[in-house]
């Protein structure tokens, strides 16, 4: 039984260097502050840092699939994967497109084993979530087997919760009304309801409690909810690792309660949420292996501070000591693994 392993990660701010030939002018001038001694080295060192982790996903034959958000462009996503390409012998594709509107110019993203998948670009959609200070996305593309099983991904980055969790809530509450509408349309849309396998994963700045996940994007840890359902709701798997267990970088065991940390407390924004004809199975192409749902880390990247979680990396703005060479990220990656169910 073919086996296939998806994740997500919220890289943290994935910027070519300062010098970055291939910048949009307009981002080039509302990062210089950020971007501000920002040298090839460093840069180097981030997609060192990310190699290191995302390479040793799925027992270290890295992801089947991975979707990122927070890359600045299609040129440093290839850069990354040449690195592993190296390090895990697989050879990844890239399905992209331009955030225009965000004011920091960051994407979405996913990288895939194309010796495994296919994708058709007309099966690519970018859908905008307007916001007056900026635009998130949610990136949408449909993986296709060699034997044709389809799975349709979306790679989410919500927005954020500047200014305040409750003055930006109506901004996420759009943003999970965008990926209702569209969980709703996919549905629809399919040929058989029953074989409309959809995985929606990303960074939701939202908690999977939070009205935004269980109102808007019509998600829930009632599974058994999902299975009964005749219309486009999701199962939350986020809610099987509100706590979980990992090594730090000094060896010692920690418990987490997040998969990121601000301020000193856990939230678990990076969640996955699947369709119901992925939870039993049945005519479905693809299922969901159960307790495989998860955050993933290596110790290097886990501090052993209580008040935070993963290892920032940063970005220097003026300042190299406020950049971290033995950093990866402020945010765990996220991963699941599905069977074929037929």
């Amino acid at each position: 039984m073919a086996q296939h392993f998806v994740g997500f990660w919220n890289v943290e701010n994935l910027f070519g260097p300062e010098d970055h030939p291939q910048r949009i002018p307009w981002v080039a001038r509302k990062m210089a502050g950020d971007l501000t001694g920002w040298t090839q080295a460093m840069y180097r060192r981030k997609l060192e840092q990310l190699d290191a982790v995302i390479s040793q996903m799925n027992a270290g034959n890295g992801p089947d699939i991975l979707g990122m958000c927070e890359v600045e462009d299609r040129f440093v996503l290839e850069d990354l994967l040449v690195l592993l390409s190296a390090s895990t012998g697989r050879v990844y594709d890239i399905v992209h497109a331009d955030n225009l509107h965000d004011l920091r110019g960051i994407d979405t993203a996913f990288i895939y084993d194309r010796d495994r998948y296919s994708v058709d670009p007309s099966t690519v959609f970018n859908h905008f979530v307007i916001r007056r200070t900026g635009t998130r996305d949610i990136l949408q593309a449909t993986f296709a087997t060699g034997d044709g099983q389809e799975l349709i991904l979306l790679a989410n980055h919500w927005p954020s919760r500047s200014g305040g969790a409750e003055k930006s809530a109506g901004f996420r509450a759009t943003a999970g009304e965008t990926l209702g509408y569209w969980h709703s349309r996919i549905r629809e849309e399919a040929r058989d309801k029953d074989r409309s396998c959809v995985l929606a994963l990303g960074d939701f700045n939202d908690d999977p409690f939070d009205p935004s996940l269980r109102f808007n994007a019509n998600s829930t840890r009632e599974r058994g909810d999902v299975e009964r359902a005749q219309s486009a709701k999701f199962y939350n798997f986020s809610w099987e690792y509100l706590t979980w267990q990992a090594q730090d970088h000094r060896g010692k065991d920690r418990q987490l309660n997040g998969t990121l940390y601000y301020a000193g407390n856990g939230n678990v924004f990076d969640q996955i949420l699947a369709s119901r004809p992925m939870l039993d199975g049945g005519a479905a192409g693809f299922k969901v292996a159960d307790g495989t749902a998860k955050p993933f880390f290596i110790p290097s990247m886990v501090s052993h501070k209580t008040s935070e979680g993963p290892i920032r990396f940063g970005l220097p703005k003026g300042d190299a000591t406020k950049v971290n060479l033995d950093g990866y990220s402020d945010h765990f990656p996220v991963v699941i693994q599905l069977v074929d169910a037929v």
